[in-house]
C-alpha cells in the first residue's frame, strides 16, 4: 500500500449558521458545530483511507469564540498520524462575522480519531502518512503519542 501525504487529504468546508443552527439567542449549538467538524474529518479520513470510516473518539473541545447566526464557519482538516487502521485528523475551526472587517478567529480545535472498516465493518489498514515537513514530523510523532495513550486508557479501564 503506498503511502500518502498530510496534502492528499486536506479539507476546509464552511457553513454559514442559520436560526435552525441555534438557540433563542441565536447562539449556535456545540452539538452543530460538532457534526461540521465530524464531516470534514470524516472527508480527510475518507480521502486518506478510500475506505469506510467511522468515527472512534473526539478529544477536548473548549470553546474559545461564540459562534452566532449569520457567521461563517470554517472547517480546516488535515490528517496528523495514521496507525494500522485508525487515523487522528485535527480539526480546527475559525468564525467570521461578515458584517465587519475582521479577520476570522479559531473559534476551537479538536483531534478526531477515525478507523477504516472493509466491506463487513471491520477495521482494515490504511496507508501509511508520509509526514515531509517538520511541522508534519511533530504533528505525526505527537498524534502518534496520543495513539499509544489511548490505547493504554482502554487497556486500563478493560
Amino acid at each position: 500500500m503506498k503511502s500518502k501525504s498530510v496534502e492528499d487529504s486536506k479539507v476546509s468546508m464552511s457553513v454559514v449558521m442559520m436560526p435552525q443552527h441555534a438557540n433563542p439567542a441565536g447562539n449556535v449549538h456545540g452539538g452543530e458545530i460538532m457534526k461540521i467538524m465530524d464531516n470534514t474529518a470524516g472527508v480527510v479520513a475518507r480521502r486518506h483511507a478510500r475506505t469506510n470510516i467511522v468515527t472512534a473518539r473526539v478529544d477536548e473541545m473548549e470553546f474559545h469564540q461564540p459562534i452566532r447566526v449569520g457567521d461563517v464557519v470554517t472547517c480546516y482538516g488535515e490528517l496528523t498520524f495514521a496507525g494500522k487502521s485508525s487515523m487522528e485528523v485535527s480539526v480546527t475551526v475559525t468564525v467570521e462575522d461578515l458584517s465587519k472587517e475582521e479577520p476570522a478567529l479559531t473559534a476551537l480545535t479538536a483531534f478526531f480519531t477515525l478507523v477504516s472498516l472493509d466491506a463487513d465493518g471491520h477495521p482494515q489498514a490504511v496507508p501509511a502518512l508520509a509526514a515531509k515537513s517538520e511541522a508534519e514530523r511533530c504533528a505525526f510523532a505527537e498524534g502518534y503519542r496520543r495513539y499509544l495513550a489511548y490505547k493504554l486508557q482502554r487497556k486500563n479501564t478493560n
